[in-house]
């Protein structure tokens, strides 16, 4: 399997709807609920990806572009970024839809690294144990 490839199968999507229990006193998605379902969702692509023990270990600037209100359903998409030795980066995006009409717009984008651990929890290469073609 090449690179490419692995990349691909690792994407990540996680579609939810936006209740009012997930929203804030603006009636909108809480900024603190929408980082814990980008960890999440970026968690899942990077252990896809290398099927290792990862943690996360920080995030590049979140960007809140679109307020998402209630009652929208949300989709966030996670796709590997780049690879270090022992750590990757997951790049995110959370797309808005109005439930009752057509399209989406991106409302939420950031980055999130991961360390691979060993039994340890000392880091280990990424890619160590994976064949990857040329």
């Amino acid at each position: 399997m090449t690179l490419e490839e692995r990349i691909n199968l690792a994407e990540t999507r996680v579609c939810t709807t936006v209740f009012p229990f997930l929203t804030n006193h603006h009636d909108t998605l809480f900024g603190g609920k929408a980082m814990a379902i980008m960890d999440e969702v970026s968690f899942m692509a990077a252990t896809r990806f290398c099927r290792k023990t990862l943690v996360t270990v920080s995030t590049d600037r979140i960007d809140f572009t679109k307020a998402i209100p209630s009652g929208s359903i949300i989709e966030a998409i996670a796709r590997v970024d780049s690879i270090g030795r022992t750590s990757l980066k997951v790049k995110v995006e959370i797309y808005l839809e109005d439930m009752y009409k057509e399209g989406r717009e991106l409302a939420i984008s950031g980055l999130f690294t991961f360390v691979a651990l060993d039994e340890n929890k000392k880091p280990v290469p990424v890619l160590q144990g994976i064949a990857i073609e040329a």
